[in-house]
């Protein structure tokens, strides 16, 4: 949808608000959620105690299996690991409907929010298939036809072709229904996948269910990449973001005599005296996504042999070290990955276009009409998101109508795990 156009159907929207369903805004006065900054609600995500009773892992028949989708092209010595595709299934001992998750921005299957929503499903009496973002390595170089991941229709066809494939693999396993879950990015996928099974038919999804999405990707990219640029007082050139937040640790560890990071650590530290500034924590959330967006571009461009970071013809073999490539990598962010690699790659296939329309196609507006009219598709999104841009939630709010919930706080997935989330899904998924 070009801008214009999308800019005239929000301010139309606007008179027709009255007459649309309303979205379901939870206010802050009835959520018990107890994080308000979303900063530290993002890093910190939901104390224990609020959490949902969860069934342990070896209460869970599970089991990582791999695929062969690998196409047709030579991957380097040193990505032996990642030459096969692998998922994680979790079975119920007798016939039960089947939810695949997909991981955020560039997580693998194992991701600890994947496992949370493994083991909350898992408990509720459903099949799980774990799948990794098609942004991680592991997908790029095992599943992806391009590796050059960002354009969400075919990021789309990848997981669709990988989703058959495990179906295809697990054919003893007895399913009564399909279901899809998807957060951060893999939300976003989860809508395009969905639009595909419209045509292809595959699995006829009963319910998709999107949690914390992109709706413009650029304007959350962009966002992401802001935060590493945050000024931090106390950096100076002999000494780094890191070194900062490691005597902070350590400081905290010596007061406490602990030295195990988890979520519960990290919500205590937040109330010590150590405790991380908003600038610090800006930056923190920010070098986690840094890592992701170097080792897209890294694996993207290595594989693709475009000589931006790793020359075309550098003798690769299983010994060969990539800390200097990776170290490059590190200098381009997201806006660098999408205007080097993700542009000059989508413009040849379409021979010619703007970066406008390039995120048109990419973002949630490309399937306004399909997730205004499919009343098997939800959102769950917070006001305070780190990733929403000016327009995001009025989009989605006329889009979607009372299949969109809003929770008044939560930062970027951080109340995923908050019991009050957990049961909506649960409901969502069940209805």
């Amino acid at each position: 949808m070009p801008l214009i156009v999308r800019l005239l159907v929000l301010l139309a929207g606007l008179g027709l608000a009255a007459a649309a369903t309303a979205a379901r805004e939870i206010g802050a006065d009835e959520y018990g959620y107890p994080l308000a900054n979303p900063f530290e609600a993002t890093i910190a995500g939901t104390p224990e105690p609020l959490r949902p009773a969860l069934p342990d892992d070896e209460d869970i028949d599970q089991a990582d299996y791999s695929l062969r989708l690998r196409p047709h092209r030579e991957l380097p010595d040193n990505f032996w690991a990642v030459k096969t595709l692998k998922y994680r299934l979790a079975r119920q001992k007798g016939p039960a409907p089947l939810v695949f998750i997909i991981s955020g921005t560039g997580a693998h299957y194992t991701n600890s929010k994947t496992e949370d929503l493994k083991r909350l499903f898992y408990g509720a009496g459903y099949h799980v298939v774990q799948l990794s973002s098609p942004c991680s390595q592991d997908f790029m170089a095992a599943a992806s036809r391009d590796a050059t991941p960002g354009i969400s229709d075919r990021d789309a066809v990848d997981l669709y072709r990988a989703m058959r494939k495990i179906r295809k693999q697990q054919r003893d396993l007895p399913v009564t229904d399909y279901s899809l879950v998807g957060y951060s990015l893999g939300g976003l996928n989860a809508a395009f996948v969905s639009h595909l099974d419209e045509r292809e038919g595959a699995f006829r999804f009963r319910r998709v269910l999107m949690i914390n999405p992109p709706v413009n990707v650029y304007s959350a990219v962009t966002n992401l990449d802001r935060l590493v640029q945050t000024e931090v007082k106390g950096i100076t050139n002999s000494q780094t973001f890191y070194d900062l937040i490691l005597a902070k640790l350590t400081r905290y560890f010596e007061e406490h005599g602990s030295a195990q990071i988890d979520m519960a650590l990290l919500y205590d530290f937040q109330r010590s005296q150590q405790r991380l500034s908003n600038e610090e924590m800006a930056m923190l959330i920010g070098a986690v996504f840094r890592f992701t967006a170097a080792d897209m571009a890294f694996t993207s461009d290595l594989i693709n042999q475009r000589g931006a970071i790793v020359p075309p013809t550098y003798p690769m073999d299983e010994g060969t070290s990539l800390t200097p490539f990776f170290k490059r990598a590190l200098l381009c962010d997201f806006d660098c990955y999408i205007r080097e690699q993700l542009l000059p790659f989508w413009r040849k296939r379409e021979r010619g276009g703007s970066i406008v329309q390039l995120v048109d196609q990419i973002s949630l507006y490309a399937l306004r009409d399909y997730l205004a009219g499919s009343s098997k598709i939800a959102v769950f999104h917070n006001r305070d998101d780190l990733i929403l841009g000016p327009g995001d939630l009025g989009f989605l709010r006329q889009t979607l109508g009372e299949r969109l919930t809003l929770f008044p706080r939560g930062g970027h997935c951080g109340n995923m795990e908050y019991r009050v989330n957990t049961q909506a899904m649960l409901e969502f998924l069940r209805d």
